[in-house]
């Protein structure tokens, strides 16, 4: 007879708490985790904001050029990108080398950084060009290459036009800096020789000259002061004065003066920590230019630039010499400084800078 199979006795069990995450019948699944929240801080002001003052528009925050930029993993720091937009003086012309222009921004790209980090160089100026066509056709592709650095050197070729107009060139220069600055470019800038000191024309037909120049100047100072910009004192007589650093056309820099220039913007550039390799060496490659090489480049390229001036420059030029022998003659000529002047407050009024009157000429 064999025994009937045990019962098993079964212990009574409460029921189960339901895992968290189960919902009526629903798979069994993990909860998702709760992202833990890091509170930011509200940003602050940015600098250059000033009470009540409608030029002081906000600095905006910049890339950082120096060794301490971040590194992704153990990846090589990203290349520095170098815009460089303007007319011939920062094309490089005057300095050739192999055939080529090379100019001051390519001797200042190679001394930016330190060994082992490369330098990209996007040169967009172009001979001739004037700031309508830095503005409209050279900005948007430098804006686009989002630059660390970018050089915005220009206004020679507008005083040499008869279709001068300082508030223009204010407009055109303004927007090209905002734009640039605003994509966070540390800006390079600079104030110029006026051309008819350079070319040592008679007086009559310097000084309408000068005094356009002189209201570049001004214009660029107040805009390269609203943003930050690195700015270099081209006008000053240790430039004009020292004709080794100029080549046989006396408008362009030559080698010497290309090195001259890359050389201080570098210094400016390490006073602030934005630079870090080493300084272009002062010293040319090249012969400097001798009187034959000025009475060729005369005979060649120089009778086109000069029959160019006669055709858009020289007969208003003429009529402005006119107006500067007359006033002269009457001890008016006074006048001639005060609608300069007025011209220039009203080209700075019209981007929404004030600066005093006193700065044109500097």
């Amino acid at each position: 007879m064999t025994q009937p199979p045990a019962t098993p006795v079964r212990t009574p069990v409460g029921p189960l708490a339901e895992p968290a995450g189960i919902r009526d019948g629903a798979p069994m699944t993990q909860p998702p985790a709760t992202p833990v929240r890091t509170p930011v801080r509200p940003p602050a002001e940015p600098a250059g904001i000033r009470d009540g003052g409608a030029w002081a528009v906000p600095r905006p925050a910049r890339r950082v050029m120096g060794p301490d930029r971040p590194r992704s993993g153990n990846r090589p720091l990203q290349p520095l990108r170098f815009a460089v937009l303007g007319d011939s003086l920062s094309e490089g012309v005057g300095d050739r080398v192999e055939g080529a222009w090379r100019g001051w921004a390519a001797l200042l790209a190679d001394g930016l950084v330190e060994a082992g980090r490369a330098v990209e160089v996007r040169n967009l100026a172009v001979s001739g060009a004037q700031s309508r066509e830095v503005a409209e056709e050279q900005a948007p592709e430098a804006v686009a290459f989002r630059p660390d650095l970018a050089s915005v050197v220009v206004g020679v070729n507008d005083t040499l036009r008869r279709t001068f107009d300082i508030e223009r060139f204010a407009r055109c220069l303004d927007r090209v800096c905002a734009d640039l600055a605003g994509n966070g470019a540390v800006l390079l800038t600079a104030c110029l020789p006026d051309p008819g000191r350079m070319l040592r024309l008679p007086t009559p037909l310097a000084r309408p000259l000068e005094r356009r120049q002189k209201a570049v100047n001004a214009l660029v100072h107040a805009v390269s002061a609203r943003y930050d910009a690195v700015h270099l004192h081209l006008a000053e007589p240790v430039w004009t004065d020292d004709r080794s650093l100029w080549s046989a056309d006396r408008l362009h820099p030559g080698e010497r003066g290309h090195r001259a220039i890359a050389a201080r913007f570098h210094t400016l550039l390490a006073a602030r920590g934005l630079a870090h390799g080493t300084p272009p060496s002062p010293e040319p490659e090249q012969p400097p230019p001798t009187r034959a090489d000025t009475v060729r480049w005369l005979a060649t390229a120089g009778t086109g630039w000069v029959a160019r001036r006669c055709h858009d420059l020289l007969p208003q030029l003429l009529h402005l010499a006119g107006a500067e022998l007359r006033h002269s003659a009457a001890g008016t000529a006074a006048r001639l400084d005060h609608r300069a002047e007025h011209a220039l407050s009203a080209a700075l009024a019209a981007v929404s800078l004030d600066a005093p009157v006193a700065t044109m000429g500097e």
